[in-house]
């Protein structure tokens, strides 16, 4: 029974918390308990520790932990427990992430890959339609059983409690119940993102009833319960985690991945059913890693190592830019951004060719880290003119960091990774410091839902590359952890915490990362600028991915330097944003928390300081 995490003893007492049998009722009156989320604040400054989270729950959630004596590690397993409520379209017990945590005691940084695995059975040509041998649309690939991973978020919370929390598992799920067995107020964000999804949702019954119980999306101002998570949460409560990944739950897991509706061979909804057993279940384990670590312009960046193409693709792009003078650019931002569009092609040319799951691939991470590497790519980069896209990969065997290379092959991978995560930021009174960013893949992961438990399950083997190739480091593995990029980033400045970010966004947070830390050390913005400044994505593609507001804002990016710059938006979602970042800042010696969520992007973040005065911390 080795996934990780399963030493943490079981909970023998339940916990006594009334239900309620429906999913939703009438609009909240004004002592009913429920947070109105027309109360998110964006930026919160203060001392014993911070929560920045997309969701008011959730950051009530983790500040209520910290409060209670918990530590960040305690309170970020009780925002994500509660963002699984909150934000089931984005995260929750049905998928995966990756946490990284700062530990102001040992002043080292460690980490915790808990995305999702391939079953044992996966077949390798898993997307592709049997009657013409071409891939699934990736609707139909995303909404299937056969795209469902083995969850790891469960495995990462018992591991991360285990190696570094205060509290127990029952003590960090309270919050979370309760949010679940009393209801949140339905915003517009989750009312839109219900209807974006019913196409999706309909061939799926427990999907259906939870959440289009009248057959519509439930009305803005409405309460929206989930009395089968509560119970869920409290049986994990309970029994810690070996009750999600043994026993009647993983059966009723595997159930409904392998008998999930299908329709094969056309170009119908849903496609074919999974081929997880609970053997896959049982197996599965949340690993520790080591970070991935670059130092730039005197702060160290830590991040996420491979399975997640995060880390290495952040820093690459880190350490291509450390070749040029980008703070004397904080006049010419047109000039700046170019460099950064240039930059993040020439890493992301490198993340196709190179990376994988480490337990399947060679990734040469150390190489795609070597300043001198970077130094040799940086000679690629025009700082006048944008590059024909996309740009060849750079040869991680043999460099020198001269201009005089011969480019390996052209790598133009097709994207994959849908917009929908969540991220939250977590700090404590003893200086510790939380990155975690988690996800169901999709807006609205599989689209289904287990019967009676409430939530739902991820669609992440849709980040595998569809189409077989045994060059491709991302193919289609049983076993294997997919692609990911998320990018959960710690930075110091003298081993003291400067900087904790992270966003949503498939594969546009590794460029929301890697342009919010340029904002914030090389432009000169503050937090709160950098974060909410307007935002454009470079993955070595033709066009340059952008925010309405950075279009209007930077024609000559266009006219200039020749980038094709198009609006953002997704094919399942109406969203023209690029990502919902969270972040802390810190000052004073560390003692000091500047919380900072997104003011507008998916509704607004929440942030909260667990004493917003000048007093110092305990």
């Amino acid at each position: 029974m080795p996934y990780s995490g399963r030493r943490l003893a079981a909970v023998t007492a339940a916990l006594a918390m009334s239900v309620t049998t429906c999913a939703l009722t009438s609009p909240a009156s004004a002592d009913s308990g429920q947070a109105d989320k027309t109360k998110k604040t964006p930026v919160a400054t203060g001392y014993g520790g911070a929560v920045s989270t997309v969701d008011l729950d959730a950051s009530e959630a983790a500040i209520k932990i910290l409060r209670r004596g918990g530590n960040a590690v305690d309170a970020a397993v009780a925002a994500a427990a509660t963002l699984g409520v909150t934000e089931p379209y984005s995260a929750g017990i049905g998928g995966g992430g990756y946490f990284v945590y700062y530990d102001a005691e040992t002043e080292e940084v460690s980490t915790i890959d808990g995305r999702e695995t391939a079953p044992a059975e996966m077949p390798e040509d898993a997307f592709i339609n049997p009657e013409d041998s071409k891939p699934y649309s990736f609707k139909k690939q995303a909404t299937s059983g056969i795209s469902v991973g083995v969850p790891g978020t469960p495995a990462t919370w018992e591991r991360a409690l285990e190696r570094w929390g205060r509290l127990s598992l029952e003590d960090v799920l309270k919050p979370a119940i309760t949010v679940a067995t009393a209801g949140f107020t339905v915003d517009e964000t989750f009312r839109q993102q219900t209807e974006d999804n019913q196409e999706r949702f309909a061939p799926f019954e427990a999907t259906r009833e939870l959440f289009l119980p009248e057959g519509a999306p439930p009305a803005v101002g409405t309460i929206f319960k989930n009395p089968d998570l509560a119970d869920t949460y409290k049986l994990l409560a309970r029994h810690g985690m070996d009750a999600f990944y043994e026993g009647k739950l993983a059966e009723d897991i595997v159930r409904t991945v392998r008998n999930a509706p299908s329709a094969p061979g056309t170009d119908e909804l849903p496609g074919p059913a999974g081929v997880m057993t609970t053997e896959d279940l049982d197996d599965y384990e949340a690993l520790d890693q080591d970070p991935t670590h670059v130092n730039y312009r005197g702060y160290d960046v830590y991040g996420m190592a491979p399975s997640s193409s995060g880390g290495t693709t952040v820093g690459e792009a880190l350490n291509i830019l450390e070749e040029f003078d980008l703070p004397g650019l904080k006049e010419d931002r047109p000039a700046a951004l170019h460099h950064y569009l240039e930059a993040t092609a020439l890493a992301f040319a490198d993340r196709a060719k190179y990376v994988g799951d480490p337990a399947f691939v060679d990734v040469p991470t150390k190489e795609l880290l070597d300043p001198v590497f970077g130094k040799e790519r940086a000679c690629e980069l025009d700082p006048l003119t944008a590059a024909m896209k996309p740009v060849a990969a750079g040869d991680a065997a043999d460099y020198d960091g001269t201009c005089d290379i011969a480019p390996a092959a052209l790598a133009d991978e097709t994207d994959t990774e849908n917009i929908n995560t969540t991220n939250l930021t977590v700090s404590d009174k003893w200086g510790n410091v939380v990155e975690y960013t988690l996800t169901i893949e999709q807006t609205g992961g599989s689209g289904i839902v287990v019967p009676d438990r409430g939530f739902i399950l991820n669609n992440e083997l849709t980040d595998f590359s569809p189409v077989f190739s045994k060059t491709d480091p991302n193919r289609i593995q049983p076993g294997k952890r997919p692609r990911s990029s998320m990018s959960p980033t710690i930075v110091l400045k003298d081993n003291e915490p400067f900087l904790a970010l992270g966003s949503p966004g498939g594969s546009t947070i590794i460029t929301t990362v890697l342009q919010t830390l340029i904002n914030r050390i090389d432009l000169g913005m503050t937090i709160e600028e950098a974060l909410a400044a307007p935002r454009a994505s470079q993955r070595n593609t033709a066009n340059v991915t952008a925010e309405p507001a950075f279009i209007e804002a930077f024609p000559t990016l266009d006219t200039q330097y020749g980038h094709k710059l198009v609006p953002a938006g997704d094919a399942f979602t109406s969203a023209a944003e690029i990502g919902a970042a969270t972040a802390i800042e810190f000052s004073d010696e560390g003692k000091k928390a500047t919380a900072v969520a997104e003011p507008t992007r998916r509704g607004g973040g929440s942030a909260i300081v667990v004493k917003p005065s000048h007093e110092p911390r305990e």
